[in-house]
């Protein structure tokens, strides 16, 4: 990569760090109004290489091992007493070094019997059979109480394996209470509508949702403001048997490609008839084409009462699309900070989430990124405008080793912040910099800045995976976050956070009535004796998967709560002056103000 204009004008920028938000905000502005300028002269990324290094010693040399002052997480795994025969599969052993390999499976966790209890969705992946893909079946688990799981796919009449899988999305689309589930992959998708007595039919083709290539990543959220969910898809690589090359990461070993050897495939956004239907609405919305997209979030980025979407892309810049309020979506992503990093690189980005990590009210968006490359946190500076503030906050200290995927932003130690968990592992099967299984992550949120924290050798965190999808729900209901990851070739993970702290807790369960059922795009301000505390209902979100839609926040001792805000889609806001601590309330929107 060329970089000597980037260079020039990183030793020219300002600092920005001690600035008021509006000095920060035009700041941002003047630099990546710069940076469109000179990314047309500072030329493309080069292809993803692999420097020669000892990956064990390496390891040990990044890893952080000093813990944070006060309660570590403590996280136990407890697939194994499911006594479950489940491994995501992606094909491996057929020997074709496909991309498709690469990008593994989710997770989703949502209540589809309405029973109270949390279930989880893993998809199956697929394998490769006379120059073509295979799907294998996906697993439905019913959550039975105190972290029992029970196999329920045939009796759901799941069983069906149209295609290679890969990622999963929750929705109640066609608001009747139960959660729908959506299965995207290679050749299609698959949307399943819950039919309220436990078992589900599968729909695509009459909701009209299976006209896509390859889908990854998708977030259901209401885009034009008409109290429906609307669904955006992201689609990857146009990988193909017609397009499939041979490629070595070290000469003489065959590995599979790098993204940059294909060009992307545009996302695709279907808008809601209202009776169950879908029409294609790309062009409508105004999707800029080609990207590689991997992750996707839909949330209000800029506080004006409508959802916003931001999208990971792989090797190629991020999109940041805002929201007329209407379904008109401009792609702004350069010009207000969030498409690449501070070296104005376009990563490889994989998972998303977006988390208060500064309490001041404006959501900041986090991204896991490939190996070589500073995980990303972008600040928000308001209006949307993003600054990349990732070694200020001490996120690059976790060094270059770790490949990204699945991620989520919650307050898992219920200390009143949001800390960052990050499932890890490799897309190259020879990689020379780092090993293809790697540790999980668990950033500690430490007053604005992240410490990785350290785990011992016999936890699932001082472990390494093949980690793809994450997702985050309070399964056992006692107020602290437990973790869903799937990984493949290794089984799953269930980790129930037994963590003992001093804090307190609340959650929330929010119904829409005018806004959607899901009420996805609310946004949710926790007045307390210590501080706001922000949060959102969100659309997609972590890579592949969907997290379960609890509104949940950590109380330190001796804080009391004072009242909550509430911002339904619909632009009615609510004010609740009590809520049942320790416990998950359950909010109905109201008729009006």
């Amino acid at each position: 990569m060329n970089v000597n204009p980037i260079t020039t004008l990183l030793l020219l920028r300002p600092k920005t760090q001690a600035a008021l938000p509006e000095q920060r905000s035009i700041s941002a502005r003047f630099w990546w109004s710069s940076l469109v300028l000179l990314t047309l002269f500072a030329g493309c990324r080069s292809e993803r290489e692999s420097v020669p290094s000892n990956p064990e010693n390496a390891a040990k040399s990044e890893q952080e091992t000093t813990t944070a002052d006060g309660v570590r997480p403590v996280f136990k795994d407890v697939w194994p007493e499911q006594k479950m025969d489940f491994t995501y599969r992606n094909g491996r052993e057929a020997g074709e070094l496909a991309i498709l390999e690469t990008l593994g499976g989710g997770t989703a966790i949502f209540d589809y019997d309405r029973d109270g209890q949390q279930d989880i969705f893993y998809p199956g992946g697929g394998t490769f059979e006379k120059k073509s893909t295979k799907g294998y079946p996906s697993l439905l688990l019913r959550h039975t109480g105190d972290f029992q799981f029970e196999d329920q796919t045939k009796l759901a009449g799941m069983e069906l394996a149209a295609f290679y899988s890969n990622g999963c999305a929750v929705g109640d689309y066609d608001n009747d209470g139960f959660s729908d589930l959506l299965v995207t992959g290679y050749g299609g998708s698959i949307l399943w509508k819950n039919m309220g007595d436990g078992t589900f039919e599968e729909v695509s083709v009459e909701a009209g949702l299976r006209n896509c290539f390859w889908g990854s990543s998708a977030g259901w959220g209401d885009l034009n403001g008409d109290g429906l969910l609307d669904l955006y898809l992201t689609q990857y690589t146009d990988w193909s048997f017609q397009n499939h090359p041979e490629c070595e990461l070290t000469v003489g070993t065959p590995d599979v490609c790098s993204p940059h050897s294909f060009k992307g495939v545009r996302d695709m956004v279907f808008y809601s008839k209202g009776d169950g239907t879908f029409y294609d609405a790309t062009q409508e919305a105004g999707l800029v084409p080609e990207g590689k997209g991997l992750g996707v979030l839909l949330a209000d980025l800029d506080n004006d009462a409508d959802l916003d979407v931001y999208v990971c892309n792989d090797t190629v810049e991020n999109f940041l699309y805002l929201n007329d309020g209407k379904g008109k979506l401009e792609e702004v992503g350069i010009i207000n900070g969030a498409a690449v990093d501070d070296g104005a690189t376009p990563n490889g980005s994989m998972g998303v989430d977006i988390m208060d990590y500064n309490q001041d009210g404006l959501p900041d968006l986090w991204v896991a990124n490939y190996e070589k490359e500073a995980f990303a946190l972008y600040r928000n500076d308001g209006d949307a405008q993003f600054l990349h503030v990732s070694n200020d906050t001490g996120v690059t200290s976790i060094g270059t080793l770790f490949v990204g995927f699945g991620t989520a932003c919650a307050d898992f130690d219920l200390d009143g912040d949001e800390d960052v968990m990050v499932a890890n592992g490799h897309v190259a099967y020879y990689s020379t910099h780092s090993p293809f299984r790697q540790k999980p992550l668990y950033l500690e949120n430490q007053k604005g800045r992240f410490l990785q924290l350290d785990y011992p050798v016999d936890s699932y965190l001082g472990q390494p995976h093949t980690g793809r999808g994450l997702a985050v729900s309070d399964l056992n209901q006692d107020g602290n976050l437990d973790v869903v990851i799937s990984n493949f070739y290794d089984p799953p993970a269930i980790l129930r956070n037994e963590t003992e702290t001093d804090g307190d807790w609340v959650g929330v369960r929010l119904i829409g009535t005018k806004s959607n059922r899901d009420a996805v795009g609310a946004r949710l301000v926790l007045h307390t004796s210590a501080g706001d505390q922000t949060r959102q209902v969100k659309g997609g979100g972590s890579y592949l998967s969907a997290n379960d839609l609890l509104v949940h926040w950590g109380l330190p001792k001796d804080v009391s709560i004072e009242s909550l805000d509430i911002y339904w889609p619909s632009g009615i806001r609510q004010t609740l002056s009590a809520l049942d601590r320790s416990a998950v309330n359950l909010i109905l929107e109201p008729v009006q103000n």
